[in-house]
């Protein structure tokens, strides 16, 4: 909008306009059934995003971003699925079997992995699209995301290069209200659609069930028609049969 005393001030006409725009596109997103990554691994937005992200149950990043974790995916799934071992071996009672430093050992690598793997551990494919919180931190995040042709959404400040992102939001990324007003705004959008993705489900099922019973009666019908139709032509051929068979013995009893 303008430059006052050094500090580069933000139109939000325009942000309004972009976040707009961004929600509509997430809400297609969710609406499909996939899932958008969020990435926020800077101090101010980490709660925030952690708390509106989960609610609306997509996954999100926010202590570090693992090397790979977009172009290398199926490593970093192995590495989910380690976890999830770990976790069945504590109640399957096999990690009672290890020695207390064998416990410990596990224990602190379960640890590591919850933090930096925990939130994205029902990720099982790569995301459709890629939400970022400060374009510079997460350079890495969008990189892996350009390469592999990932749509980016992101909040984007006077001090960032907008061209690698796809969907533009124009935002101060380093205040916490500026935060959580744009995550809150696209997390509104996601709960839209997926609540507007369950109805259609529901819609289908409960149409599913309705022509049940019709699909059922169309067999029972075919069956009565071809019996009434088969009946009809058993009558015919005895009313056909009677009426020739007098003709047929005629000459004969002209004969004698």
């Amino acid at each position: 909008f303008m430059e006052k005393n050094g500090i580069h001030i933000i139109d939000l006409h325009k942000t309004v306009l972009k976040i707009d725009e961004a929600a509509a596109a997430l809400k297609q997103i969710a609406k499909s059934g996939r899932r958008v990554l969020f990435v926020a691994t800077k101090k101010q937005a980490k709660e925030i995003v952690a708390e509106k992200v989960a609610a609306v149950g997509m996954p999100y990043v926010t202590e570090r971003w693992a090397g790979g974790m977009l172009t290398n995916f199926p490593t970093i799934r192995k590495a989910v699925k380690k976890m999830t071992t770990i976790d069945k071996m504590t109640t399957d009672g096999t990690f009672d079997n290890f020695s207390k430093r064998e416990k410990l050992q596990i224990a602190r690598q379960r640890a590591k992995l919850e933090k930096n793997l925990g939130s994205i551990a029902d990720l099982t494919r790569l995301p459709a699209a890629l939400f970022v919180v400060d374009v510079q931190k997460e350079s890495n995040a969008v990189k892996e995301a350009k390469r592999l042709s990932i749509p980016v959404f992101a909040m984007v400040d006077t001090c960032c290069d907008p061209t690698d992102i796809d969907y533009v939001i124009p935002a101060n990324d380093d205040a916490a209200k500026s935060i959580a007003v744009v995550v809150e705004a696209v997390c509104a959008a996601i709960a839209e659609g997926t609540e507007e993705r369950k109805l259609e489900k529901e819609k289908e099922a409960q149409e599913a069930e309705s022509e049940a019973p019709k699909r059922d009666a169309k067999p029972r019908i075919k069956k009565a028609v071809k019996a009434t139709v088969d009946a009809e032509e058993e009558a015919v051929k005895e009313v056909v049969a009677a009426v020739e068979t007098p003709a047929a013995e005629a000459p004969a009893a002209d004969a004698e």
